[in-house]
């Protein structure tokens, strides 16, 4: 049995890390609440933009002249599977998820014949995908130190999309991420965004633009040029906006885990302190005794 020296470094030590946890889970909770009013502000305009643009594919797919980021490049060879994750762990699950439904992905996909190409966004994932997969990795993005995600850091990555595609680099671009439900869920989400992926209610969709007339002002090349890269945009903030409430949520269930589990151990401890130390002075009694009665 250990001493009780030892024991009390102990208890000290995990009572020491049980403040730290707390701590985080306290912090982790008020970034969930900033976190999540921006995700639900966001989260109408994107899947509005998202269903507009896939009626639009559906109805422009066998037009010739139809914009690659629109309907693609017309080939299903080279993927581009952007991973997104956080740059700091302590967060159970959240970063290892993505990294295993990115490297699932990749193996299926070269299975069948295709190229996978990785853009890693979140220093946990790039670090995840290295170990196995490090020749697909053709860039990272990384954002420790920034308080907050801004909407130029999507444009960012938007734009290297974007020049891979017309650089005919890639074909398929899918976004691999975590949608934020709840603070103890956070579902991996796999979301196409090159070619648009057409709307759920297609059918409804199709009906709707086949009796409408369209008056485009300026023109529709104009409009769409416009408006196609401000979709791949808004669609890659969405995804970061959910990956960092999910983070902030899986980091506070971890904390509120491990500072339950710490108040356990503190318990578990103590009592064997107690029972080391009742055990030494009921032999220290009984040394006294059994001297006493040598005499």
């Amino acid at each position: 049995m250990p001493s009780l020296k030892a024991l009390r470094m102990r208890i000290n030590s995990v009572k020491s890390t049980q403040k730290i946890t707390s701590a985080m889970k306290m912090v982790a909770a008020s970034k969930l609440r900033r976190a999540q009013q921006q995700v639900e502000a966001a989260r109408p305009y994107a899947q509005r933009m998202e269903r507009m643009l896939g009626a639009l594919a559906a109805s422009v797919a066998d037009s010739p002249s139809a914009p690659p980021l629109l309907v693609g490049t017309g080939k299903d060879q080279v993927h581009l599977l952007i991973s997104v994750t956080a740059d700091r762990g302590l967060a159970g699950a959240f970063n290892s998820n993505i990294g295993r439904a990115t490297r699932t992905l990749a193996r299926k996909l070269e299975a069948e014949g295709k190229t996978v190409k990785i853009l890693a966004v979140g220093r946990k994932g790039r670090d995840f995908l290295r170990r196995e997969l490090a020749s697909r990795i053709v860039g990272d993005t990384t954002y420790a130190g920034k308080k907050r995600i801004d909407f130029t850091d999507a444009e960012d990555i938007a734009q290297r999309v974007t020049a891979m595609l017309t650089a005919n680099e890639i074909d398929v671009c899918t976004l691999i991420y975590n949608r934020f439900r709840s603070v103890i869920s956070q579902i991996v989400t796999e979301h196409q965004l090159i070619p648009a992926p057409p709307p759920p209610d297609q059918a409804e969709a199709t009906a709707a633009l086949a009796g409408a007339t369209y008056e485009f002002e300026p023109d529709e090349e104009t409009i769409l040029a416009r408006l196609l890269p401000q979709n791949l945009a808004i669609q890659i903030y969405s995804a970061l906006l959910e990956s960092a409430a999910g983070e902030h949520g899986a980091r506070m269930a971890a904390m509120d885990n491990a500072t339950r589990n710490a108040g356990d151990m503190i318990k578990r401890l103590t009592l064997n302190y107690n029972r080391a130390r009742q055990a030494n002075i009921t032999r220290e009694l009984i040394e006294i005794i059994s001297g006493a009665e040598a005499l």
